[in-house]
């Protein structure tokens, strides 16, 4: 049985949305148990099937708009997230969920649940939605906002890793996000990235412009922290904006309306395609425990998206083979 940590408290809808993700992860995944962290008396209002989930009482919780994570995670120890990570480190649960602050979080990964031993900086990573390859692995996500070249590389041998063992990639490429496609562009930065992404055995395969987020050449799309968060950021918001603007033009008119609801089908397709929700947030790479961040403001089905990820990434036992790569020194990726 899987054990699964979730921070029930963490997120703009907690604990209503947790605790019924949680209760349709129980109905659909088999080879799970979750274990809730959170104030107990708000947890049972929502808990309508107690089957395979456990309640831990947390006192405090950390706000989404906390400005000093640090302090957060160090003084709030009988908070929600403190608690459930603590738990997963000491390794009472196979992986730990949370749709708390992103700060915060980075800072309890690095505080509490520490890196595997080699990693040198854990990346956020996301996966979206690809018309290309399905799903792309992008990272950093804003847990760095800046890395090393050899960082970013060691990163990017993760990600591949992943992509393989819980996308079902066969030889997972790499694209290095840039202002160009031609060797060369960008700042110095991205020129060390892609001279050792270039010589780091991986299958690179060259830079890749942002206008071709979602038609990647690439299974996988990296950068520093800043760049990468800005452009999922805007990817997301422009999928929003254009499925109102969509919506609002076959509203108008009577056959505008009769077109709308013969389409219904292939627009439900559509807006089930661009839902951030399908993605739930990522996986923290490099941790010593398996670490699932999603959205701060995922509803129920966002959640047990972010469970679904959660049991197969300890599934496929990512973690484990990440390190035993990294202990005998081959390349992540081999």
């Amino acid at each position: 049985m899987i054990k699964i940590a979730l921070d029930a408290m963490g997120g703009d809808f907690a604990p209503k949305e947790q605790v019924e993700g949680a209760m349709l992860a129980i109905k659909n995944i088999d080879d799970i148990e979750i274990t809730l962290y959170g104030r107990k008396e708000e947890i049972e209002k929502y808990l309508k099937n107690s089957e395979r989930i456990n309640i831990v009482d947390c006192r405090d919780v950390i706000p989404m708009g906390e400005h000093n994570p640090v302090h957060a995670i160090r003084s709030m120890t009988d908070s929600s997230m403190v608690k459930a990570f603590r738990a997963t480190a000491d390794k009472e649960h196979d992986v730990v969920v949370t749709c708390g602050p992103t700060q915060a979080v980075v800072v309890g990964a690095h505080v509490i649940i520490h890196r595997m031993e080699g990693f040198r900086r854990p990346a956020l990573a996301p996966i979206i939605p690809s018309l290309t390859t399905g799903q792309t692995v992008i990272l950093d996500c804003g847990a760095n906002l800046e890395v090393r070249p050899d960082q970013l590389v060691q990163q990017a041998q993760y990600a591949v890793v992943y992509s393989k063992e819980v996308l079902g990639k066969e030889n997972p490429s790499v694209g290095l996000l840039n202002i160009g496609t031609e060797e060369g562009k960008g700042r110095d930065f991205e020129n060390e990235c892609y001279k050792a992404l270039q010589e780091s055995g991986l299958n690179f395969y060259g830079n890749v412009e942002t206008k071709d987020i979602l038609e990647p050449p690439t299974d996988i799309l990296i950068s520093d922290g800043f760049t990468t968060n800005m452009v999922v950021k805007c990817m997301e918001g422009t999928a929003k904006s254009m499925g109102k603007m969509l919506k609002q033009n076959l509203m108008r008119g009577f056959f505008g309306k009769i077109g709308a609801l013969l389409s219904k089908k292939n627009l439900d397709r559509f807006k089930k395609q661009i839902n951030p929700d399908e993605v739930a947030g990522g996986m923290i790479f490099g941790l010593k425990m398996p670490l699932i961040k999603a959205h701060g403001s995922s509803q129920s089905y966002a959640v047990f998206c972010a469970l679904r990820t959660a049991a197969s990434v300890v599934r496929k036992d990512v973690n484990n083979k990440v390190q035993q790569a990294l202990l005998s020194e081959k390349p992540l990726g081999e």
